[in-house]
This record gives structure tokens, sequence and C-alpha cells, in this order.
């Protein structure tokens, strides 16, 4: 008989198997540019990097006393953070409440409905065209799961408030990229919440100040850089919501080194590129991502290294455009 090899890989539950995501070097996009280190967030167990914010804010507030046993969860989601926190409650034992737009995938409530959440969908503004979440929307949004948060005496995973948001990524994402590359010159992010960039950020500039780190945004909706707000709509789910402010920017004091704008047409090409040239199966702010560096490559960064994440899985949108004929 053969000995068996000692338990390594064995882990406790599905909430053990959140983070440490691969990093590759993408081979074909980038061509003689320079290079592309892609962080895999859509191998997290829920497909996307919001499983790693999910678990860091269930287990801050456990650890504070803020959420008690069996206490239910509910938060504003697009889907990704709600499919983290689906996973992240089943296993704690939270009952779990998702509050979403009817603009988003119907593939994202879908999974968190399998995964034992109670979704409730909140109709678009009439203003806003199916499938583009505007800032409207998500106040609409907001002002539900405030209602929901009463009335089930709810602990609220606030992602837009609470600094376990950019800590998961500072504590998790930033040093595992850190750890797996060589040294790089630039990072960019699409910015939904904010946390990703700013934990990324925070941890990278702590350990080469020298290091650009730029945010990402829908062409016609620069409303971090500051400019003027054309069509709050577009496309990219999960982010670009024309605030004029993020929250965990200012929570993990970080300062942007520039703004990079990425229109529908190019998220959407880039996206479907990741998946037929590199075989990476992602949704469409990955293309964001993606193009928003190889503009980073075609200029201030050319024949230099950027790394981006790759947000959420492709899965999540197989009933949106992305999968359309151009």
């Amino acid at each position: 008989m053969v000995p068996r090899k000692e338990p390594h890989d064995r882990l406790p539950s599905v909430v053990d198997a959140i983070g440490r995501t691969p990093l590759i070097e993408l081979q074909h996009i980038p061509c003689d540019r320079g290079r592309i280190l892609a962080k895999l967030e859509f191998l997290n167990p829920g497909g996307s990097k919001k499983d790693r914010i999910a678990l860091q804010m269930i287990r801050d507030a456990e650890e504070s006393g803020d959420l008690e046993a069996g206490q239910p969860v509910i938060e504003l989601t697009s889907g990704n953070t709600g499919a983290g926190l689906a996973i992240v409650c089943a296993v704690t034992k939270h009952p779990f409440i998702a509050v979403m737009s009817r603009g988003n995938s119907q593939e994202r409530a879908m999974m968190m409905r399998a995964l034992g959440a109670d979704v409730v969908l909140v109709d678009q503004d009439p203003a806003s065209p199916p499938g583009q979440v505007t800032g409207v929307d998500l106040d609409l949004v907001e002002a539900e799961t405030r209602r929901i948060v009463r009335e089930q005496v709810a602990f609220r995973a606030n992602q837009f408030q609470l600094g376990a948001n950019w800590r998961a990524h500072y504590l998790g994402t930033g040093p595992e990229i850190w750890s797996a590359s060589e040294p790089f010159a630039a990072f960019c992010d699409f910015a939904g919440t904010g946390g990703s960039f700013a934990g990324c950020a925070k941890y990278f500039k702590e350990q080469d100040h020298d290091i650009a780190c730029y945010v990402v945004e829908p062409e016609l909706s620069p409303a971090l850089a500051g400019r003027p707000i054309c069509d709050p709509r577009h496309r990219i789910q999960g982010g670009g919501y024309s605030r004029r402010s993020l929250r965990m920017l200012e929570l993990a004091q970080v300062i942007p080194d520039g703004f990079l704008t990425v229109s529908d047409v190019e998220a959407l090409e880039y996206a479907r590129r990741l998946g037929q040239e590199e075989g990476l199966f992602v949704g469409i702010s990955s293309g964001a991502n993606v193009a928003a560096a190889m503009k980073l490559l075609a200029g201030p960064h050319r024949h230099q290294t950027v790394v981006v994440l790759l947000n959420d899985t492709g899965l999540k949108y197989l009933s949106t455009e992305l999968l359309a004929s151009e």
C-alpha cells in the first residue's frame, strides 16, 4: 500500500480557499509594448475578488461584536460581493439578504440564490437602460437596503463604508502580488468601491513609492478624475457610479497617481480577447483593466510591466453582450 502524504492542501472549509490566487503574465495581448501581470481573482470560490472583502467584513464584525451569532447580514451588491457574502454566511451560519438592481446580470442573482441567499431585486430608474446601472439606480438600491436593515435588525456589511474592504486587499491581494512578481512599474484598477485599488496601492507604495497607481473609470463618466460627466450610463458592471469621491481611498489615505478612462467598446473588446487569446474567461471590468494597461504600455510605461486584477468570471455575464457578436 502506498503511504498517504501529509494533507498540506486540505482546508477546513471553503472560506479557507479564498485568496492566494495565481499571478500570470499575459502572453499574447501586450505584444511588444511591455508586460502585463494579471492576478486571477476570478478563481476565488465565488468567482470574484469580492470574496476577500466578504470574509474580512464578517470576520471583523464577529470579532468586534458588531455581528452576533445567527444575526442576519444584508448588503447592497452588484452580485460579486453578494456571492462572496453568501458563501461566507453559509459557513458561519448567518442568514444573508442581497439587495441588487435589476440592471445587473441575472446570473449573479441566480448564483446568490443557489448559495442560499435571499435576493431582493430593485427596479431601475425609468431613465436607465437595461443592463446599465447608474448612480441613480444605486441610490434606489441603497434606500431599499436601509429599509430592510431596519426591518430585519440586520448587520449591514457595507462595502462602501467599512474599512475591512480596503484592508482585505492590503493584507491579502497586495502582498500576494508583491511576493509573486518581479519589479513592476504600474498598477491600474477599475474603481467600484475603490477597495481593491486602495488596499493594493497602499501596500505597493509602502514597498516602492515609485510604483505608479492609476484609477480606471468609464470614458464618459470620469467623476473621480474631477472631469465632466457626459453620460453616467455604461456597460462595465460593478463600478463607475459617477461618484466624486470614494471612502475607501480616504480611509486608506491613498491618492491616485493618475486616472485612465476606458470605453464600453474597449472593455468588451479586451474581455473577449482575454478569452480568445489568453484562455481567460472573465467579465467586462477585467477587460477594462487590461484595456487601461494597454494604454499605459502605449504611453508613459512603454516596455515596462503593469499589474492588473482580473476581477470576476465571464460565467456571470452569459446573458449580457459580452458573448454577443460585435
